[in-house]
């Protein structure tokens, strides 16, 4: 018999967010905070006033990335340099991957259920707020 899993839901969505923004601010970074369920669809958003425009684009790239390969993409760095496993992987798919730390997947009961993507600090920082928001989830 297989158990189900719940789903990644708006208001675990929106806890992801407030978590990775209060980490960041409590650092002085201004940061943009992207959520995806399993399938890839956004559930959750928030880009500050103060944080880059390209943040957001940055922060959703980096919840896609950890999303499709179930994977932080702090650990992933090194595979996309050239001569790495996933050097062409950007080009197969449909849409280009942002291989800067900063996405964490997201799990419950072992299994995938989403993303959080960050952006607007430093890729150790980025990987940093996103992690203590999945941690914060639990």
């Amino acid at each position: 018999m297989t158990t189900a899993v719940a789903p990644l839901t708006v208001q675990d969505a929106e806890t992801l967010v407030t978590a990775a923004h209060r980490a960041a601010e409590d650092t002085g970074v201004t940061v943009s905070v992207t959520v995806l369920d399993a399938g890839g669809h956004l559930l959750a958003f928030r880009r500050d006033d103060r944080a880059v425009l390209i943040s957001g684009e940055t922060s959703t790239r980096k919840a896609y990335t950890a999303l499709q390969l179930n994977a932080p993409t702090a650990d992933l760095v090194d595979a996309v340099q050239p001569g790495g496993p996933f050097h062409t992987l950007p080009t197969a798919l449909d849409r280009p991957l942002l291989f800067i730390a900063g996405g964490v997947p997201v799990h419950r009961g072992g299994r995938l259920i989403g993303a959080i993507g960050v952006g607007g600090g430093t890729p150790g920082q980025d990987h940093g707020f996103a992690s203590s928001a999945v941690r914060a989830l639990a």
